[in-house]
């Protein structure tokens, strides 16, 4: 913990994985609810198939997941998704006429449930 899972629609070919994925979890390693930057797994996701709506049109899409184990406060919450959001609209790319949607959702994950060991 925490989870960070980024997908985007593959129309988006430009898009620098490598530096975004970095610059989400140091903006989430860098957040003071954040105790052991060990815990922070990033992974990113290109999606080839998928559906924006129901109209034509050039369309695309970017949204990050971060779970974290239950107990965080609502504040710390929105600051996370307020910096991870702050990344995705620097770092996506825009192509010209497309409509790009960002979003991000912050979840949590029930503490008596989740296991985790090091090995």
């Amino acid at each position: 913990m925490p989870h960070l899972y980024v997908e985007y629609s593959a129309n988006l070919a430009d898009l620098p994985e490598q530096q975004l994925l970095t610059e989400l979890v140091n903006s989430v390693c860098g957040h003071p609810s954040i105790i052991d930057e060990f815990d922070v797994k990033g992974r990113i996701t290109k999606t080839q198939q998928y559906v924006i709506g129901n109209v034509a049109g050039a369309r695309g899409f970017i949204h990050a997941e971060l779970k974290l184990l239950s107990g965080r406060t609502p504040e710390a919450k929105k600051e996370l998704s307020d910096g991870i959001g702050e990344i995705l609209r620097r770092l996506t790319p825009h192509p010209e006429g497309m409509l790009v949607q960002v979003s991000v959702e912050i979840s949590d994950m029930d503490r008596g449930s989740y296991h985790k060991s090091k090995l």
